[in-house]
Parts: C-alpha cells; sequence; structure tokens
C-alpha cells in the first residue's frame, strides 16, 4: 500500500516543494520549479521511482512531528531504545539555486541514523552519473543527468545497487547537517552553505509574513496554516499561483482521473487572491496582476483559462510510463489538457478578485483596465 497522502508533509521555498512522509522519506520532490521534472518520484511508485530516506536504523522507532511555529521548518522527533533526536528539514528561502536541508540533532542518549537516496531525474527516466566529489572529512555526492544535476554533503554515502548508503550518530548536543543543492549540470558545482544562517533566515522569513495575518477570530491556527499554505504555492518570482505542488494524485483510488494540477487556472489563483486579500496581503495581488498582464497578452480572444507558472500557454498533455502512479492509480500525466477548454465563469472570477483587492487598498495599474 502506498503512504497515504494525508501522512505527507509540505516543504516550500516558494519556488518548488517537497512532500516528506512520516517514515522520513522525501519522495516527491521536483527542481527548480514546482512543475520540474521529478528527481525524487516515489509518491507515484515506490522507492525505485527516487526518494530520500532518512530516519533512526531501529525499526521500531516511533516519531511525532510538527512545523516549527508559523514555518515550514518540520521537526521530527524520533524515539528509540537507545535514545531521543529530531529531524529539522526546509527548502531554504531566497537561495539562488534550490537548496534542501535536512537537521539531525541529538536529544539524549544515542541515535544512529540510515540514510538512503536514490537518485531518478526526469520522472525516473533518467539514472544519473553520481561520483564521490568531496573528502573524507567533508564529503559530497555528486549526481547529473542531462541538464540538472544535484549535490548532497553531509554524510558518506556508498553505492549500492543503483541507490546510496550511508549512517550517522548523534549524541545529546551533537548536529549533523545534511544538504541537497539543485543546479544546472553545465555550470560549476555550488559551494557548501551555512545551514545556520539559512535556517535562521527561512523560519524568519515564514514567522514575519505569517505574523502580519489579520485574523484573530475562531480556528485562528487552522486559518494562519491554510493561508500560508496559499504562500507555498505562490511562486515567489513570477507571482504564478499553482493549484497544487503535485501531478497525477488520483481523484478515485485506482483511477485514471489523474491530472498535473502545477500550473496557474485563473479561477484557482483569483480565489486564493481573495483569501489572501480579506487577510491583508495585497502585496500577491499585485504580483499576480503583474502575472496576468503578462500571460493574456495579446488578443483578448485568446484568452487561456490556465497558463504556466511563468505565463506559458503550452501545456500540452502527455502521459509517462516511467511511473506506475500513485497506488498503480494511472496513467501519470504531465501538461494538462484543460487548457484548451472554455470555462464561462473565469473572466467574472478575475474581475471579482481584482475588484476585491482595489477596494482593499490595491493602487490602480494604469496597464491593467
Amino acid at each position: 500500500m502506498p503512504t497515504p497522502i494525508e501522512d505527507y508533509a509540505l516543504l516550500s521555498d516558494c519556488r518548488t516543494a517537497a512532500l516528506v512522509s512520516r517514515d522520513g522519506s522525501i519522495d516527491w520532490f521536483c527542481a527548480p520549479r514546482y512543475d520540474s521534472p521529478s528527481i525524487f518520484g516515489a509518491l507515484l511508485g515506490d522507492a525505485e521511482h527516487g526518494h530520500w530516506m532518512l530516519r533512526p536504523a531501529d525499526p521500531d522507532a516511533t516519531s511525532t512531528r510538527r512545523y516549527d511555529g508559523d514555518t515550514f521548518v518540520l521537526v521530527t522527533r524520533w524515539q528509540t531504545a537507545t535514545g531521543v533526536a529530531e529531524v529539522h528539514e526546509f527548502l531554504a528561502a531566497d537561495e539562488p539555486t534550490t537548496t534542501l536541508i535536512r537537521r539531525i540533532r541529538g536529544v539524549s542518549g544515542s541515535v544512529e541514523f540510515a540514510q538512503t537516496v536514490r537518485f531518478r531525474f526526469d520522472y525516473a527516466r533518467a539514472r544519473p552519473w553520481v561520483r564521490q566529489v568531496g573528502t573524507k572529512e567533508a564529503p559530497a555526492l555528486l549526481a547529473a543527468a542531462g541538464p540538472e544535476a544535484v549535490v548532497v554533503r553531509g554524510a558518506r554515502l556508498r553505492p549500492i545497487d543503483h541507490a546510496h548508503h550511508g549512517t550517522s550518530t548523534v549524541g545529546e548536543g551533537d548536529t549533523i547537517d545534511l544538504s541537497m543543492i539543485w543546479f544546472p549540470s553545465y555550470t560549476a558545482t555550488p559551494d557548501p552553505v551555512d545551514a545556520d544562517a539559512l535556517l535562521e533566515d527561512t523560519w524568519a522569513q515564514w514567522s514575519d509574513w505569517a505574523a502580519t495575518i489579520s485574523h484573530r477570530g475562531v480556528h485562528q491556527d487552522r486559518v494562519i496554516r491554510s493561508l500560508l499554505v496559499l504562500r507555498a504555492l505562490t511562486h515567489a518570482d513570477t507571482g504564478g499561483i499553482v493549484a497544487a505542488a503535485t501531478t497525477s494524485l488520483p481523484e478515485a483510488f485506482g483511477g485514471s482521473r489523474n491530472w498535473d494540477y502545477r500550473y496557474v487556472w485563473l479561477r484557482d489563483a483569483a480565489l486564493t487572491l481573495e483569501a489572501l486579500t480579506d487577510h491583508g496581503f495585497l502585496e500577491p495581488a499585485d504580483h499576480w496582476r503583474q502575472w496576468l498582464l503578462r500571460a493574456i497578452a495579446g488578443d483578448a480572444k485568446d484568452t487561456q483559462i490556465m497558463y504556466g507558472i511563468a505565463g506559458e500557454r503550452d501545456l500540452t498533455e502527455r502521459e509517462l510510463t516511467s511511473l506506475p502512479g500513485y497506488g498503480g492509480a494511472a496513467p501519470v500525466r504531465v501538461g494538462n489538457g484543460a487548457v484548451g477548454q472554455y470555462q464561462a465563469d473565469v473572466a467574472g472570477e478575475v474581475f471579482v478578485a481584482l475588484e476585491a483587492a482595489k477596494l482593499a487598498g490595491l493602487a490602480d495599474d494604469p496597464q491593467a483596465w
């Protein structure tokens, strides 16, 4: 049986996302954008389709987890027969290349962690070339295939049957920082990062944003988390708001209605803007209005109901055979044929959202009318 969807936690840097299971496995990760080909695709198959597992070697270890305050820094606390340890993990905010940090911190006793990485680039269609590029004191593993590459640092990993494995032990007060940085394969390998600084900056950015939420009523915690998720799905550079961070999760288990939602539907984005505007956020509305003006440029009759994250028009739908689907629900699709549909309510939804933003104080743009 696949991991239940509700057992995944979301990490985001407002450019892409990763899904982490309760067992400590990153089973979905695309870089550098939400709609990029997957590097870890076990969500739509199994471990052989790519994942990054980090958990205690003790098979009887138990865990609890939470987000660290109003952020997307995930904290998983592991209890084992020999001790207690935590994993703090996040996608770093505002880094020039996508950077994923997994920090192991010893709480009490001693805990041995096992790590397994299976790189499966391009929706599990490409097994990359992998080689050691670090030193004994500073191990680093470089994986590259076609236009993309990642470098993993922090622990020695050894190859076994197209996967890389390693163990690390932490005692009380010990810290081990693991990092994975995505970068174009034709550029220089990025330097090691300062995990302390990245954690501080990322925590502060999410916390500062959440602190400005105007809601102080019923269900406050749930409202704040919901708004954080909407922010996590808003691309920091383009302003495009994706409907979801995933593709091909089935509407019904085992069914074929499996669509790619990593794009910007005008209706969905408009409803998201209304929610953000209602809680005092005008900057995302302005950013998305700029995105909209670029996306719909040209003849009004050619306006689509959806676009790519940067306003791309060509979202041709196709099926992949390299991933068997969530729980066997096939086919797995990328792109979305809905791009060619006509949906009569879309223009109205957009006008309503922008009018609400204007009434909330968003300044007029002379280009926008």
